[in-house]
């Protein structure tokens, strides 16, 4: 007999049995209430799961599950409703205490386990099996690899306002200016973001990672978190690899509308000033009324030197606005709205959900220090700035997700994500310049639009009675970011006298004109085959992937210079000087100069991938997880410095990575897993890419570096975990990495200027010990039943070796740059016995850690917890 053949007896002896029930339990000819129950059937790793026979206990109403694991059953008597699921290999399970009123819709997911000796049915509550606390638990718990999710559910409970918010509860992972993600406490490089399954472009100009700050909460599904490489996943991640999915339809038609405030006691209601707005700001269009006229790049690097009549023209195309403008803070709010449901469509039932989300933030940091040091008799403190910085961040996005199925054993979805941020930022700040002899004032005022879209066409497909499952996808990704204005103006102070433009110098009044574009196009297949039963399953998995990557970013940068004017003349404000008094014809008391960090630089990226593994029961407590993805990669990075030749980079490497998990199940509720992987670091773009940018006056200038290599990374962890309940969990987790070629971000000393740069080193190694605790307080005592604590920490240390010729470093003996000793996070959650109402309170901490290693005469660069 087939097992399909098998699967499907099972679903009519099932219904059989209902009948008989139902014709002692129902009387002839009485009315009844109905409604519908609709869901998804998921296997232990979490994943849709087809042909389980759903059955309503006492009737004769049943279903069998679809491709993706989805199930509808109509016509449903209302009242106490118990759910009846089986599947041949895996244990039946009874989901009681449905509470359906007539016309109601409900969506039921159920989460099967494989059949064994202990576990031959499993009785859980509607309310239990429904919690997603307790599922983003079972999925950890199943899981072949070392993964950590966190769900809509838990999400909506915090403050969090985007996916950067929200991950950074998860144990090992601290978010960095808000956006950045540190795993384990590895910096941004050494982690991977995708959206739905797909890589995702980046829109910062020196780094390659997705900015989780991009992604509203309220669409979000779920993150998780895998912190151990398998061969199905790209192996360019050392500390997690983080997938964000979108919400899926809803079971019956809803209309969801939401809105939120915040009161920041630093700003809201206080005087503080802003950078000034200027037409569409608000709706995150502000560089459609900013921008450099588009005659000024027409001429070059000013070779030859334009007439004074020319520069006085170009000087009157800049926009006139240089100082930060008094302002009252205003509160933080947001709002969104979300449609979605499953109609049917010209007899095709299709399943949506349309959303969108906008949002207003202020934020002020106050007592800003920005210092350097030069090693003389020993290390002393120069270019001490200290000064405020106030914005305001626009956040608006939505998505519009559809999917069918063409009959029982296809699903074909599209997904649509748009999201765009603006951040309005000005900063004041005032110290010494040593380098100048003098005290200056510094007003810098900047806009950053950023967005980023996203298609995907999915397809899903189930073979041989789901036995077999073949899925594929076709993504195309962009980004865009715009600075379209950056100005920074400089006064001198001297005691009580005026201040006075800094006119003399190049840095003195600096406009910054910035734009990057980027476009992703990914496609990729996976095809599973399953043999012998669940007990002692064996699945092969094989697949390939292909992404091409195409990136532009530009650079400009002009300096203006007042060589012609008089001490009175330089006392007047910015805007006055550059009202067009002083470049009227026949004057000269202006200049226009284009700087040397600027510049362009075009990226072309094209991956091709590769791999198999076998996921293999050995034995109901051992589970094995092995397999090899070979990945080939070809990046051209060609830079176009504003002056000097075009300089052009082609690095290519084809590596194979090798993985092997083991799970060992200590008990019904333990695991103990070991791992062991190969991944890599692949050098950035612009880190490729040998340009100087500027960041302000007397900071830092970036210049990459083009004979950077890709590294290696060996990767170790062991981990112990224990599920007392489905809804907690206590785990210790050791972990060690071994870093051949480690890119370090470094500090040259120079004369008159810091730059910042990019070198590989010989070798580092990083070891650190993870715990987490999540459980309820009730079993202390009946008072504090519906109150929750969890919590988790990371303690690590790294170790970093330099190559010979590396001998200037300042610190020899240090961490690798990024990574912190400790990262802590907890919390505290009660909710109504009903659980429609709950409240959290959450803590998190990092610790020191170096942002940039120095090069003597200049010390390593760190930034302290807050």
């Amino acid at each position: 007999m087939s097992i399909a053949y098998a699967r499907r007896l099972t679903v009519v002896a099932v219904a059989l049995l209902g009948f008989v029930q139902q014709a002692h339990a129902q009387t002839p000819g009485a009315a009844v209430a109905r409604g519908r129950i609709t869901g998804r059937v998921l296997d232990p790793q979490g994943s849709g799961m087809s042909d389980v026979g759903i059955q309503v206990v006492g009737t004769t109403i049943g279903a069998l599950s679809g491709v993706d694991g989805r199930y509808t059953m109509a016509n449903v008597p209302a009242g106490t409703v118990t759910l009846l699921a089986r599947r041949i290999g895996f244990a039946s399970k009874t989901i009681t205490g449905i509470a359906l009123r007539g016309g109601q819709t409900i969506e039921q997911n159920i989460a099967m386990a494989p059949a064994t000796m202990q576990l031959a049915t499993t009785t859980v509550t509607a309310t239990q099996e429904r919690g997603s606390v307790s599922a983003a638990l079972d999925r950890q718990r199943n899981a072949a690899a070392i993964i950590n999710s966190v769900t809509s559910e838990q999400i909506a409970k915090s403050p969090d306002s985007d996916a950067a918010a929200a991950v950074g509860r998860v144990s090992g992972v601290n978010v960095q200016d808000g956006k950045y993600v540190f795993v384990r406490g590895l910096g941004d490089r050494y982690t991977t973001a995708s959206l739905n399954g797909a890589r995702l472009p980046s829109p910062e100009p020196e780094r390659k990672v997705v900015p989780l700050d991009l992604f509203p909460a309220s669409l979000i599904q779920s993150i998780t978190t895998s912190k151990t490489f398998t061969p199905d996943q790209p192996g360019d991640f050392a500390g997690a690899a983080v997938n964000i999915q979108t919400k899926e339809f809803p079971a019956k038609r809803t209309i969801v509308m939401s809105t939120a405030g915040g009161y920041n006691s630093s700003i809201t209601g206080e005087n503080t000033f802003t950078a000034g707005n200027a037409g569409r700001d608000y709706f995150g269009f502000g560089a459609s009324t900013r921008g450099l006229a588009s005659i000024v790049p027409t001429y070059g690097n000013f070779d030859p030197q334009p007439a004074q009549g020319e520069v006085n023209s170009l000087i009157s195309t800049f926009r006139n606005r240089w100082s930060a403008l008094p302002a009252k803070g205003a509160p933080n709010g947001s709002f969104g709205m979300s449609i979605g449901g499953s109609d049917p469509v010209f007899g095709q039932r299709i399943g949506y959900l349309v959303s969108g989300n906008y949002g207003v933030q202020q934020n002020i940091k106050l007592d800003q220090v920005r210092a350097y040091a030069l090693a003389r008799r020993g290390v002393e403190e120069v270019d001490r700035f200290t000064g405020t910085s106030s914005g305001t961040g626009i956040l608006w996005g939505g998505l519009a997700n559809f999917s069918t199925f063409l009959g029982r054993n296809t699903k074909v979805s599209l997904n649509n994500t748009y999201n765009r941020t603006s951040d309005n930022d000005a900063r004041v700040e005032t110290g010494v310049s040593e380098n100048l002899g003098t005290r200056l004032n510094i007003q810098r005022l900047q806009l950053v639009e950023r967005m980023i879209r996203s298609s995907q066409l999915a397809v899903e497909h189930s073979l041989f009675g789901g036995r077999h499952q073949f899925d594929w996808s076709a993504t195309a990704s962009g980004v865009t970011r715009e600075e379209p204005d950056r100005s920074e103006i400089v006064y001198t102070v001297n005691g009580t006298s005026t201040p006075e433009w800094f006119a003399i110098g190049t840095e003195g009044a600096v406009r910054t004109y910035g734009k990057l574009n980027e476009n992703n196009y990914e496609g990729q297949l996976n095809y599973r085959m399953s043999f012998f039963e669940p007990a002692n399953e064996l699945r092969i998995k094989f697949g390939a992937l292909y992404r091409s990557t195409d990136r532009e970013a530009a650079n400009n940068v002009y300096s203006f210079q007042g060589f012609g004017l008089n001490n009175a003349q330089r006392q007047l404000s910015p805007e006055s000087i550059f009202d067009g008094r002083f470049t009227q014809p026949g004057s000269s008391a202006l200049r226009l100069v284009p700087l040397a960090q600027g510049g362009s630089y075009a990226a072309k990226d094209r991956l091709a991938a590769g791999y198999v593994m076998a996921t293999w029961q050995v034995s109901p407590m051992v589970n094995i997880v092995s397999g090899a993805r070979l990945e080939r990669s070809e990046v051209e990075v060609t830079a176009s410095p504003t002056i000097g030749a075009p300089v052009t980079t082609r690095p290519k490497f084809t590596d194979v990575l090798p993985s092997l998990a083991v799970t060992v199940k200590a008990s019904e509720n333990q695991n103990v897993r070991f791992s062991v992987s190969q991944t890599l670091a692949r050098p950035e773009y612009r880190e490729l890419a040998p340009l100087q940018f500027r960041d302000v006056l007397g900071g830092d200038n970036f210049l990459g570096n083009a004979g950077l290599v890709r590294a290696l990374i060996k990767n170790a962890d062991i981990r112990w975990e224990w599920f007392p309940t489905r809804t907690e969990v206590f785990s210790v987790s050791l972990f060690g990495k071994q870093f051949d070629n480690p890119i370090e971000r470094i500090y040259l000393g120079t004369s008159g200027t810091r730059i910042v740069s990019y070198q590989n080193a010989r070798r580092a190694n990083n070891v650190g010990v993870e715990l987490e605790a999540r459980t309820g307080l009730g079993k202390l005592t009946s008072a504090l039943e519906n109150v929750s604590v969890f919590s988790n920490a990371t303690f690590m240390q790294s170790k970093i070796s330099l190559r010979q010729g590396l001998a200037s470093v300042t610190n020899s003996n240090r961490a690798m740059v990024g990574q912190a000793p400790y990262m802590l996070n907890g919390g505290v959650t009660w909710n109504t016995a009903s659980g429609s109402t709950s409240a959290t309170l959450l803590y998190n901490t990092v610790g020191p850690r170096i942002t940039d290693a120095g090069e003597l005469p200049l010390p390593d660069v760190k930034e302290l917890p807050r």
